[in-house]
This record gives C-alpha cells, structure tokens and sequence, in this order.
C-alpha cells in the first residue's frame, strides 16, 4: 500500500508538473509571457546552508553553483510532493478512478506556497505584492497552478490505464 502510493505519487507528480511546464511553454509562444526562472528558484534554495532565506531581490543574489539543476529538481520534487498530498487526502482508490475536482482543489492550494514561501523569500513580496503588476503575476500563479491540477488528474487517468488496480 505504501509503497503503491510512493510510486503513483512519483509518475502523477511528474506527469502533472510536466503538464504545467507545457502550459508555461505555451503562454510563452502565445502571449509572449516568460515562465519562471527555476535557476532563481535553485540560486534561493542553494543559499540555504548558510541560512539565508530571505533575499530583496533574488537575481541580485550570488549566484550558486548548479543553480538551474538545483531548481528544476526541486520543481519536479515539490511535484511529487503535492501529488502525494493529494493521494494521501483522496487516497489511492482515487487514483485508480480520478475525478476533476479534487486534482484542481489540490492544484489550486498549491498556490499558497509560491504566494506565502518562494515570492516573499526571493524577494517579490507575499503573492508578489512587490512586483509591478501584483494582480497580474498572482492570476499568472492561480493559472499555472491550476494546470498542474488539471495535470494531477491527466496524469492519474493515465496511469489508471497504465497500471490498472
């Protein structure tokens, strides 16, 4: 059981952050709009041994060495993570027959921790109050959280074909 819940949090997390990453492509060839630089994500996480958290501006930052691979790992693992969460509120039986709703409720809340741990951290302010143009930059999260919600539950229907209970 627990093991089962490991792997399918493993290939559900990596499905859906995968599908968030291909939304994040898209806004970019349509809109023109970058995604987030997960080698800022990697340089604010790389400046943890030495307990620094808290940046005003984390380009400014020293840059760390293996920042991008450092990121774009913690992407994918903070995935899994979420796809774990998600198994152990809903349990595996959801996996096995996934629904919409409770794949984009988890996806949604996931946005609280951009909002409230990586924006003030890296130094955009709580839900980017720091930025330009706050409104923008937290409906540009809520609609990147919400694919991978929508991935959480791509992911799951696929993985219910691939790995029928």
């Amino acid at each position: 059981m627990e093991m089962d819940l490991v792997l399918r949090a493993v290939l559900i997390g990596i499905g859906a952050t995968a599908v968030m990453d291909l939304w994040a492509v898209g806004v970019k060839r349509l809109l023109g709009i970058p995604s987030l630089d997960y080698g800022m994500v990697g340089r604010w996480i790389g400046h943890f041994p030495q307990g620094r958290f808290l940046h005003q501006r984390i380009a400014a930052a020293a840059p760390v060495r293996g920042e991008q691979l450092i990121g774009w790992t913690a992407h994918y693992a903070i995935g899994v993570v979420f796809a774990g969460l998600l198994l152990l509120i809903w349990g595996t039986d959801w996996a096995e027959r996934p629904t919409l709703i409770p794949a984009l409720v988890v996806g949604l809340e996931t946005v609280v921790a951009p909002f409230f741990l990586m924006q003030p951290g890296m130094g955009a302010g709580i839900a980017a109050s720091k930025t330009p143009s706050p409104n923008i930059a937290r409906l540009r999260s809520l609609l990147a959280h919400a694919a991978f919600g929508f991935g959480l539950y791509l992911s799951a229907l696929a993985s219910s074909f691939l790995w029928p209970s």
